[in-house]
């Protein structure tokens, strides 16, 4: 069984995978603490199934994390039932006032500035970084664009996300380096608590053209309003960091891949990025009675955790499965999700990679890598702290 924590595996955990999968669909993890599903087929009936669901037990000793806690209680992807069906249909007609076709010029417009930023560091030092400059940098400003965060908390928000998400990894073996984190994911829980609480009172008062405007018009109470915040901050923009890194190291891996994109189609680009290194590599949910997937029996309050990094190699629904190739017409990958869980705010990130990928093809077609990339030493999230590239 593979080690979450091994330099080795996360460097490329997709072979250790392969052997999972053709060993069964689903396996029991030790050091996870939950059974693992591994082929498409076991990880799409875990994400529909509704036997299971998001059950949220508060991070422990609950009173040293009353925020963090409050966060994930009140947010859309932790609930189930009729508090799930109703605080979804409120953000998705949210959603639905227009949002993205709002901000698609000025994400495209953002992505070109960026990547000019970017070839200027090269011009300059002869490299410069895609995660700093390009990818860390456009999600978040996306993110507070579409919830209308003002200075000084927009320069605030990707340190908040960087640390709350911590609190997603396996145990690291460290305990003292474990309690750092957490502590550092609460202080960011509480900081980013305040400041959208304020913003929603202040919207209150005075409407914008914002998505935080559009959900208090919409009724929902102060801390769905935070929580609801809270995941689109660290869903869309941890997630679309890591799409458009890992994607990028891939195309630049891959050079003629690099070059067919020059003239290919963005959106099967998107998706075919989307699906060879996923930037959520573990999507769990619980038994709310006794069941099983794939044949795996799964009691009532067991945790069960789709790979989605498994199941998106898998050669039965995939041709070619370990191979790059942006032009991949049939691509069901399960990277958004499924079922009552999907990810509201996918056409919005697909925007933003397609931005991002249209500007470097435009202003840097003869980008290279200038040095081996580090990697984040996580499993959960995958993705890269830097990205050194020349042109």
């Amino acid at each position: 069984m593979f080690d979450p924590a091994d330099v080795g595996f996360l460097a490329d955990p997709y072979p250790a995978f392969a052997l999972l999968r053709a060993l069964g669909p689903v396996h029991d993890h030790p050091s996870l603490g939950t059974p693992v599903a591994v082929s498409h087929a076991a990880c799409s009936a875990l994400l529909r199934g509704r036997d299971l669901g998001r059950i949220w037990a508060d991070a422990e000793p609950a009173a040293d994390f009353a925020a963090f806690n409050l966060l994930h209680r009140n947010s859309l992807l932790e609930r189930e039932g009729e508090p799930h069906h109703r605080l979804r249909a409120a953000v998705a007609g949210a959603f639905n006032r227009g949002h993205t076709a709002r901000l698609e010029p000025w994400v495209r417009g953002l992505a070109g500035r960026l990547v000019d930023d970017l070839a200027s560091g090269i011009a300059a030092d002869g490299r410069s970084d895609v995660i700093s400059v390009l990818a860390a940098a456009l999600p978040v400003e996306v993110i507070a664009e579409l919830l209308g965060v003002p200075e000084p908390e927009r320069s605030a928000l990707r340190g908040w996300s960087n640390a709350i998400v911590t609190m997603y990894e396996p145990a690291v073996s460290d305990p003292a380096g474990g309690d750092v984190r957490r502590a550092a994911a609460e202080r960011a829980s509480a900081e980013f608590v305040a400041a959208l609480r304020e913003l929603a009172e202040h919207r209150r008062r005075h409407p914008g053209e914002d998505l935080v405007s559009d959900l208090v018009a919409a009724g929902i109470d102060a801390d769905e309003l935070v929580g609801t915040a809270a995941l689109l901050l660290m869903a869309g923009h941890e997630a679309t960091v890591n799409v458009i890194g890992n994607g990028v190291l891939a195309l630049l891996r891959h050079p003629a891949q690099w070059e067919v994109l020059a003239t290919a189609p963005l959106a099967p680009a998107v998706e075919e990025l989307i699906r060879y290194d996923p930037p959520l590599q573990l999507f769990e949910r619980t038994a709310v009675v006794d069941t099983e997937v794939a044949g795996h029996p799964v009691p009532a309050g067991t945790r069960i955790a789709a790979l989605l990094g498994a199941a998106a190699h898998d050669p039965q629904v995939f041709e070619r499965p370990d191979e790059l190739d942006v032009t991949r017409a049939h691509n069901p990958h399960l990277g958004f999700g499924l079922g009552v869980h999907y990810c509201l705010g996918a056409p919005l990130a697909r925007l933003e990679v397609a931005a991002a990928l249209d500007a470097l093809r435009t202003r840097l077609p003869g980008m290279a890598l200038a040095a081996e990339p580090e990697r984040r030493p996580d499993f959960v999230m995958r993705g890269l702290r830097t990205l050194p590239v020349t042109a």
